[in-house]
């Protein structure tokens, strides 16, 4: 086989698969998580069903390749909003990430809050989280806040801390909308506040006890 015709094919498996994943994520913002099967997103496609599993093994990698696909979209979202002061960055952070969940929830309930019992062929969880884009984006802008005085320690624990903090209210904003937590919008503000005002005045230590170069700017 020639290489243009490998790039060919590779390039229209790429496109297939991306054209999946879009189906897949209408899927599951139209019926949420029940609603996304096989069967019925080969049926979107106009594929037959064993064409969908040339591409992903079960539902569980599709499941894997929607949070891929957000996570980038989350990156995106990110990086259309710089702010000049590293605090205000990092808040547009946490509200876009917000954002899409309050207004996609039933994609976020699928995505964000369905057990993900093994990484996808190929992958590992740890490859599978070196390559995030949006996580990426938000150790970025912790690690401008160490750098410029706003906040102190492993910047790879306070951004999983304020992963933690952000997960936690949308997760209850979307599960619990009869609370009285006010305005969703004005909540999670003052969540990413209160976070930021906890972190500020420590020295974060590492998660995992032993502090990384690459992820503290002091030792870099």
């Amino acid at each position: 086989m020639s290489l243009t015709v490998q790039k060919r094919r590779e390039k229209h498996k790429a496109e297939q698969r991306a054209e999946l994943v879009a189906a897949a994520r209408e899927l599951v913002q139209q019926e949420g998580y029940e609603g996304l099967t096989i069967r019925k997103l080969a049926k979107r496609v106009g594929y037959a069903p064993m064409s969908v599993y040339s591409y992903f093994a079960d539902k569980q990698d599709i499941l894997l390749a929607l949070a891929e696909d957000a996570f980038a979209t989350l990156a995106r979202r990110i990086e259309e909003q710089p702010a000049d002061d590293p605090l205000d960055a990092l808040r547009v952070v946490m509200t876009e990430y917000a954002a899409f969940g309050l207004g996609n929830p039933n994609e976020y309930r699928t995505v964000f809050m369905t057990e993900k019992t093994r990484a996808p062929e190929g992958k590992t969880f740890a490859e599978m989280e070196a390559d995030n884009p949006a996580m990426k984006a938000l150790i970025g802008r912790v690690e401008a806040c160490i750098a410029a005085g706003k906040l102190k320690g492993d910047a790879e624990a306070i951004a999983n801390m304020l992963w933690a903090v952000g997960h936690g209210t949308i997760s209850l904003l979307i599960t619990f909308p009869f609370h009285p937590f006010g305005d969703p919008q004005a909540f999670v503000k003052r969540m990413c506040d209160f976070a930021l005002a906890g972190l500020s005045t420590q020295d974060v230590a590492p998660l995992g006890g032993e502090r990384t170069s690459c992820r503290t700017v002091s030792e870099k």
